[in-house]
């Protein structure tokens, strides 16, 4: 087999995303990643959410999301697909705080959001990420055959 490798000096074209972009990219989506500091050590879990006035809404139960989404560390939460017609990969990546839903600072109205969770069990804690920084990149993605090597075929690497 051939191993091809991209043209020398070839740089692939990164597009940054707009705000406005970053966001509704995140409205047309339901399910991410969010990650958490917990216990010392990265840890990442997929939500389902809903953007609500500039920030984004999750429903979680007790647990190791719940305490490391709000221990005063920062999160990240972070998208990504993949758009077949244009041959590109996007990729959305929210940093901010995490802050419960209460009584009288928008709980009604978080109620309201399509937030049912996927998972059975009790997701009493409605959480709001507040952003601190939002960035997304989208480019072409390249062909498979430009990649693959002898080692590509999983039969063979198990051996290797």
């Amino acid at each position: 087999m051939t191993i091809r490798t991209p043209p020398s000096g070839t740089t692939p074209e990164i597009e940054s995303l707009s705000k406005d972009q970053c966001w509704e990219l995140l409205r047309g989506q339901v399910i991410g990643r969010l990650a958490v500091v917990a216990d010392a050590h990265p840890d990442i879990f997929p939500i389902n959410y809903a953007v609500d006035n500039g920030s984004l809404v999750f429903r979680t139960a007790d647990g190791t999301k719940l305490h490391g989404s709000t221990s005063n560390t920062p999160v990240a939460f972070e998208i990504d697909g993949y758009d077949p017609s244009a041959e590109q990969a996007w990729s959305v990546v929210l940093r901010g705080t995490v802050i419960a839903i209460r009584a009288g600072s928008g709980l009604a109205e978080a109620e309201n959001l399509t937030l049912e969770p996927w998972q059975g069990g009790i997701k009493n804690h409605l959480m709001r990420i507040l952003p601190l920084n939002l960035s997304g990149r989208r480019f072409k993605v390249t062909r498979p055959d430009i990649w693959r090597t002898p080692l590509s075929d999983a039969r063979r690497a198990s051996f290797e």
